[in-house]
């Protein structure tokens, strides 16, 4: 396992992102617990099953656990890629997903999705630490 900066730089700046917003997330109000789920819900439909505060205990748990798995230097990078991916596909899912975020095309935001548009950029941190290929 090599050390790239290139690779440490995009694990820093998404890890240190998603790791503040689970931390922020630890003192949900359960209105915005129920918000955050109500919209989780479009994705995955489970989601709905769960009461707001232990939905917003999970999000928080699971985005504290994302954030410090690619900040953890010894986790390899393809891992936190893919651990990246399979969260950030889901916020751009949502995105898409939730009405009055996008132009008629389904893919430009209105002024109210450009917030929510931008995870796209977790993407495509998780694309290339997923494909990234060391020098030999």
């Amino acid at each position: 396992m090599g050390f790239s900066i290139s690779n440490a730089a995009l694990r820093l700046v998404s890890g240190a992102f998603i790791l503040n917003s689970g931390l922020g997330k630890l003192s949900l109000s359960p209105e915005h617990a129920a918000g955050l789920q109500a919209s989780a819900a479009r994705v995955i439909p489970q989601a709905a099953t769960l009461e707001p505060e232990q939905f917003g205990r999970y999000l928080s748990f699971a985005e504290i656990g994302i954030g410090t798995t690619l900040l953890l230097p010894f986790v390899p990078s393809r891992l936190a890629g893919l651990v990246l991916a399979a969260f950030s596909t889901g916020l751009f899912a949502n995105y898409l997903k939730s009405p009055g975020l996008t132009e008629a095309d389904g893919i430009r935001p209105t002024p109210a999705g450009v917030a929510l548009s931008k995870d796209i950029w977790l993407v495509g941190i998780a694309t290339a630490l997923v494909f990234h290929r060391r020098r030999r």
